[in-house]
């Protein structure tokens, strides 16, 4: 990762093994045929992606056969929940003799609060006209047996969760949960990208398991499924060729990566437990050196989470501002897969988080590489930052007790509002018809903030009747905003116009 930052973004990817990237090396440099020919290159990339196959089964607890590679969780997610829908679509009609209506039989439920990487292929069988459901969990992000059975039906086809969620760390009671299901003949689907290596998982609780190699040292574009023995004649392919991993998934199988994953699981079987505790540890150390500091909240069940990921909301501070400030570390804004589209966080919303907390949210996640050291240094930052921006807020007291007691006049114009993201007070200490001086406070985005100064250091010496240094458009270009920012400009804008009216 790169130098000068501390990482703490290990559920976005964590860096490789350098045992892993060492061996993938070494499979690099050999003359390896493709595995599927039969001559002694051929064979040796055969033999390296069997051994592998063995070391990802021995981390899941399953029998190699089982395991189908794929590029990743989201492919296998894909192959778990479009294959399985399918097959038994299939069956579906031709027991009923449908013709044509396959694709809108049945029934799948999932979490409103899952990845994408589940809630799109779902979403796509909804828009295919197959009956989903997005349950909603309570407001620590658990789904309970209750609402699990109440939700199903007798054509129910699937059940997709996530065991560790990819943003709160929550883990669900995958065991309570599977057990529903058996009781009413529902395969379960589970995504354990979070969770696979780090976490005991009753696999036999399980139909489809997800994994993915970058979660837990190994390489990018390179998972697997796990497919239990009572479900492999009753899941469609999804991607077709050659007839690879016994007709389940197409594509000639790049064996230097396998190899990699294959040698992370091993290393990641031997030191779970003593990462549990590592992790837990210092996730602990990091919450109670944050949470000492008022406004502080913890996003979902405070026990049922995962060692390795934790995510706060900070009250009274905008959330790109804040992750704009804490430069010497990485860490996710939300979801790794949307972190860049600004939307405050879809699934600490489902939890009841409102607007403001929602964006104003910071996972931290940890890795095997993880110390002491890094977490002090993310408590000091974020505690740097936090007092800096609620320092800024127009919620705190106007700053002109000092031109009060010189007996100046103090003009105060304010616009905006915190649930509108973009919150502002401009105050003016005049002389008749002048400003001397300018200041301001200002809740909002880097760019907002950024013009708002750059409008204030402009204000000293203007007259009530030419009061904003240029427009909106001039101040988004001098700090080089997107367009979209255009908006917040105006609400400088507004401010400014209530401090003449003020005046």
């Amino acid at each position: 990762m790169s130098a000068g930052n501390t990482y703490l973004d290990h559920a976005a990817t964590t860096p490789v093994d350098p045992r892993v990237a060492a061996l993938m090396s070494q499979v690099l440099a050999e003359s390896l045929g493709n595995p599927g020919s039969n001559h002694s290159a051929g064979r040796r990339a055969s033999a390296l992606i069997a051994e592998a196959r063995e070391r990802v089964a021995l981390l899941l607890g399953v029998a190699a056969r089982d395991v189908v590679f794929t590029s990743g969780a989201t492919e296998s997610n894909n192959l778990a929940i479009f294959g399985s829908v399918a097959a038994q679509q299939r069956a579906l009609a031709a027991k009923s003799g449908a013709k044509g209506g396959a694709a809108k039989l049945g029934h799948v439920v999932t979490l409103a609060t899952e990845h994408k990487a589940v809630l799109g292929p779902v979403r796509r069988l909804q828009r295919d006209g197959v009956r989903c459901s997005f349950l909603v969990p309570d407001e620590q992000g658990i789904l309970t047996r209750d609402v699990l059975t109440a939700a199903l039906a007798a054509d129910t086809l699937l059940v997709t969760l996530l065991h560790v969620n990819n943003e709160t760390g929550v883990e669900q009671d995958i065991a309570a949960l599977s057990a529903v299901c058996r009781e009413r003949g529902v395969p379960l689907h589970v995504d354990a990208a979070q969770s696979a290596g780090k976490l005991p998982l009753d696999i036999a609780a399980i139909d489809y398991l997800s994994c993915t190699a970058h979660k837990l040292g190994g390489p990018q574009g390179i998972g697997a499924l796990y497919i239990a023995p009572t479900h492999r004649m009753q899941i469609e392919p999804q991607m077709l060729g050659g007839g690879q991993e016994r007709g389940l998934r197409a594509g000639t199988l790049a064996a230097h990566q396998v190899a990699g994953f294959g040698l992370a699981c091993e290393i990641a079987s031997a030191d779970r437990e003593a990462f549990r505790a590592r992790a837990t540890q210092l996730r602990d150390r990091l919450l109670h050196g944050l949470t000492s500091l008022p406004g502080v909240l913890l996003n979902g069940h405070p026990e049922r989470r995962s060692p390795a990921i934790l995510n706060l909301s900070f009250e009274g501070v905008e959330g790109e501002s804040l992750y704009t400030g804490l430069a010497e570390l990485a860490v996710s804004t939300g979801s790794a897969c949307n972190s860049s589209s600004g939307e405050p966080s879809y699934v600490l919303r489902a939890l009841g988080r409102d607007n403001q907390l929602a964006q104003s949210s910071l996972r931290f996640s940890l890795g095997r590489s993880t110390t002491a050291a890094d977490i002090d240094v993310a408590i000091a930052a974020v505690r740097r930052e936090l007092l800096r921006l609620r320092g800024l807020s127009p919620q705190s007291p106007a700053p002109v007790a000092d031109w009060q007691s010189a007996g100046g006049q103090v003009v105060i114009g304010e616009a905006g509002a915190r649930r509108l993201g973009t919150q502002l007070r401009y105050a003016l200490s005049v002389d008749g018809e002048v400003v001397k001086a300018a200041r301001v406070q200002v809740y909002g985005c880097p760019h907002t903030v950024a013009a708002a100064h750059w409008v204030a250091g402009h204000l000293p010496g203007r007259n009530r009747g030419g009061l904003a240094p240029g427009t909106a458009e001039k101040w988004r270009l001098e700090v080089g905003a997107p367009v979209e920012k255009l908006g917040r400009m105006l609400i400088i804008e507004d401010a400014l116009r209530a401090a003449q009216d003020g005046w």
